[in-house]
């Protein structure tokens, strides 16, 4: 492939050469590397056409690209940009690129620049949080969708459509969510997200102002308070203990917040359930407050003793939450696919956020995605990795107990893709993670994750995205590492 077809060229003007301006042009496009070692340069005949010259003056322009090593011909074929360049390479132009002083930047700017977040998804390292395993059935079936999907393209796919997501898919998103949820909804409250965190970030655009006070529990998600700090607000930072989110602290100091955001099903990171007692008192004040309640629900799916806990949603009956769920970590984190359910008095707010974000939701992902659904797959889907990743929590549970048990206490977990292992004595995670690393195994150290509580020394490690064969060989290569 070759961008010469699509390149800028321009018609040369008055004032110097046409053969110059022609050479100056092609060099131009080398050096900055819009056209790269190999690619082909346009035919003097067509390129003459386009320019508006004589083919001569083109052909004479080669000649001296030709010469100075910047082309090379090939007989029959054509004129090519060199692949050995290194005989010109001094002669690329230094950009000025001299950095601005960080004084001239807006502070959100500083403020987004020191974000620090996980790895992507692409670290192979054991124990890596966020992965997810598709079994061959699972990957046949979605090769099937996608066949069916590609066959049955209409007019929906080339244009523009409903920035909420196809209709047909947010019903049947409607349908898991009261199934499996208890979720109270209609599909016209759905909106197709590209995942929990865009989800999060469209009701934070919409429910929140530079300065107005919202809580997070802490330990909690960095990337959510990473997004409510870009949007300016003024987070307090929630303690959590055995029963989830202490609303009573929240109501204590930040008794006027906006908006409150929890993990109640599985608690990011600690993995506890929010009681039903505190899910009670949370509803309570944001009615009598006039808050709005940000339910992130991701791995609900994976529940491995006795069956998924009702939703926050469906105790309030969508009057003060707005629901976030993610495919993501059901499916695959590269399919970007999520959604939330909006309480009726905000969904249209929410729906022309989301469209002014980007617009509406790839067509043919839905597509695929829907057809997955509709014929069973994923329910199918949902039930073989409850049960692989049961397996894989086990034998990662059982496998640290027995190799690290003198180092690590192990909190397993009744729902959730990780698990956390507690450092006994004074050890500290930052170190035990660094180690780690270092030995090949991805763990990641909790009490980053603190903000305002005393933070307990743990690692997080992830066993969804690897073999239940794998975990024992793993361990050992965390107990070397971490001597």
């Amino acid at each position: 492939m070759s961008w010469a077809e699509i390149y800028p060229w321009r018609g040369p003007q008055a004032g110097e050469p046409v053969i110059r301006q022609i050479y100056d042009q092609v060099r131009g496009a080398i050096m900055q590397s819009a056209l790269k070692p190999g690619d082909r340069l346009p035919s003097s005949r067509d390129f003459a056409r386009r320019l508006g010259v004589a083919r001569a003056s083109v052909v004479a322009a080669y000649d001296l690209l030709l010469a100075e090593g910047y082309a090379v011909g090939r007989p029959g074929s054509g004129t090519y940009v060199s692949t050995d360049l290194s005989g010109v390479a001094e002669l690329k132009p230094v950009a000025d690129a001299a950095p601005r002083s960080p004084s001239v930047l807006p502070e959100r700017v500083r403020d987004l620049d020191e974000v620090v977040l996980p790895p992507p998804q692409a670290d192979q390292r054991l124990f890596t949080s966020g992965r997810t395993l598709l079994d061959a059935r699972a990957m046949d079936a979605w090769a099937r969708s996608t066949r069916r999907a590609l066959r049955t393209l209409g007019p929906v796919h080339f244009g523009y459509s409903d920035p909420r997501g196809d209709t047909e898919l947010r019903a049947a998103i409607c349908d898991y969510l009261r199934a499996a949820r208890g979720v109270i909804c209609e599909p016209d409250q759905v909106i197709v997200t590209a995942g929990a965190q865009h989800a999060v970030d469209i009701a934070a655009r919409v429910l929140l102002k530079q300065g107005d006070r919202v809580w997070m529990e802490d330990p909690g998600y960095p990337a959510t308070r990473h997004a409510l700090a870009a949007m300016g607000a003024d987070i307090f930072h929630a303690p959590v203990d055995r029963s989830g989110i202490v609303v009573a602290a929240g109501v204590e100091a930040a008794a006027d917040a906006r908006v409150a955001f929890v993990t109640p099903s599985h608690q990011y990171p600690l993995g506890m359930t929010l009681s039903m007692g505190r899910r009670m008192e949370l509803l309570a004040w944001a009615r009598a407050a006039g808050a709005w309640i940000v339910e992130d629900d991701y791995a609900s799916e994976f529940r491995y003793s006795g069956p998924p806990l009702e939703s926050l949603q469906g105790l309030d009956g969508g009057e003060r939450v707005i629901y976030v769920g993610t495919l993501n970590k059901a499916l695959f984190p590269g399919l970007r696919m999520g959604y939330l359910v909006a309480p009726r008095p905000l969904a249209s707010a929410l729906v022309n956020a989301r469209q002014l974000m980007d617009r509406q939701p790839p067509t043919l992902t839905q597509a695929i995605v829907l057809d997955f659904i509709r014929e069973g797959q994923f329910a199918a889907h949902i039930r073989r990795r409850r049960l692989a990743y049961k397996a894989q929590r086990d034998a990662l549970a059982a496998a640290l107990e027995a190799q690290l048990g003198h180092l690590l206490e192990v909190d397993v977990p009744d729902q959730g893709m990780t698990l956390i292992a507690y450092l006994k004595g004074e050890a500290s995670d930052l170190e035990a993670e660094d180690a780690a690393a270092r030995g090949g195994i991805s763990v990641r150290a909790i009490s980053r994750l603190y903000r305002q509580a005393e933070p307990r020394q743990g690692l997080m490690l992830g066993f969804s995205g690897f073999p239940e064969r794998m975990m024992a060989g793993g361990v050992a290569r965390l107990a070397r590492a971490l001597g």
